[in-house]
C-alpha cells in the first residue's frame, strides 16, 4: 500500500491512514486530554464488584437454586435405591417378588 496514489484494481486508491480520507481538515473540532496519572480507572471498582455480584447472583437465584436442589434430591434417592436393591435385604425382597410372579403365573 505505497503512497503512490494510483488505483489498484483490487483495492482502490489509498487515501491515508485512518482520519485523514484527503478532505480538507476539519475546524471547530475541540479535543480535551487528561494526563494518564490523574485517571483512576477502577475507581470504585471493589465497592461495585461485591454489590453488583450480590445483585445479580440475587437475581439468579430462583433460576439456578431449585435445579440443583431437585438433582440432587434425585441423584441421593437413585444411590440410596441402589444401595437398598444390592443389599441383602434387596435381594431377599426380589427373590419372594420374582417365586411370587413365577407361583401366580402358573
Amino acid at each position: 500500500m505505497g503512497g503512490s496514489g494510483a488505483p489498484n484494481p483490487k483495492h482502490g486508491e489509498y487515501m491515508g491512514p485512518w482520519g485523514a480520507f484527503g478532505g480538507r481538515p476539519q475546524k471547530g473540532i475541540i479535543t480535551y486530554a487528561l494526563a494518564a496519572n490523574r485517571q483512576r480507572p477502577f475507581a470504585g471498582a471493589t465497592y461495585s464488584a461485591i454489590f453488583n455480584t450480590y445483585r445479580r447472583a440475587k437475581a439468579q437465584f430462583l433460576y439456578v437454586v431449585p435445579p440443583f436442589v431437585l438433582a440432587y434430591w434425585l441423584i441421593n434417592w437413585a444411590v440410596e435405591k441402589n444401595e437398598y436393591v444390592n443389599s441383602k435385604a434387596g435381594r431377599m425382597e426380589e427373590a419372594a417378588r420374582e417365586k411370587a410372579a413365577k407361583g401366580s403365573g402358573e
